[in-house]
């Protein structure tokens, strides 16, 4: 359970080849983008749903539950994005996950139990729609939109599949995508050689568990800041409309 002696020589080696950290920050700016982009529209397309008020709502709730049970699938979803001229870029990866269904509808059913007469009495003091929602529901809600926040920068940390089908340049990958290469990949031959560094200190394994570890900390070290935020959240949006 507890290393014999513990040596930094694999992390050294990861630092120094850099491609690693490069794939670190192309995943940083997915991550942070895309949770960014997901969260304004999961707002902007819950709060009008949560209005019993709102004019084919109905329909409009069944469309979206339409997407949620049934898919185009992978090849009509490459060939669109490749007719957009979009292959090679993140906006590839960004456009088509702008919304979750199932967060959404968490996060409408959280609006719902939020109570009607704060809005009305707003309204009475001459406040309109984007006053109410900026100042008063945004607000309330934050426990909710931290969870969600949460699950949308986790999927996006650990997003692979779509950056291996419409990413092409190496310099773009995720970090995901990099770990697979250089757990699949890694050799004796590929570890560079250098003083105090020998065959029992820097081995394949070792680098493989290095890249591990060097790509779940940052992500797992988010969790004790938004923990309370996260049960609190989850478990209101699932109880109540």
């Amino acid at each position: 359970m507890w290393p014999i002696e513990f040596n930094w020589d694999a992390y050294r080696n990861l630092i120094d080849d850099g491609q690693l950290i490069v794939a670190m920050k192309n995943t940083v700016l997915m991550t942070v983008v895309g949770t960014l982009l997901n969260m304004v529209f999961t707002i902007l397309a819950a709060y009008p749903l949560s209005k019993s008020r709102l004019r084919g709502r109905s329909i409009m709730l069944q469309a979206v539950l339409f997407t949620m049970l049934f898919g185009g699938g992978m090849i009509p979803h490459f060939l669109l994005i490749n007719s957009l001229g979009l292959v090679n870029t993140y906006w590839a990866i960004w456009l088509p996950a702008l919304i979750s269904v199932y967060n959404m509808f968490v996060m409408k059913s959280f609006f719902e139990g939020i109570p009607a007469e704060l809005e009305e009495s707003a309204s009475i003091d001459g406040a309109n729609e984007w006053v109410l929602l900026l100042k008063i529901i945004i607000p309330l809600s934050m426990p909710v939109i931290a969870a969600l926040t949460l699950f949308y920068a986790v999927g996006w940390w650990n997003s692979y599949m779509n950056v291996l089908i419409y990413i092409r340049s190496t310099d773009k990958m995720s970090l995901m995508v990099k770990l697979y290469q250089m757990i699949d990949l890694v050799s004796p031959e590929m570890l560079r050689s250098g003083e105090g560094v020998t065959e029992q200190t820097l081995t394949p394994e070792g680098i493989r568990a290095a890249a591990i570890v060097f790509s779940i900390i940052p992500i797992l070290s988010v969790y004790p800041f938004l923990q309370k935020y996260f049960v609190k959240g989850v478990l209101l949006g699932s109880v109540k409309g």
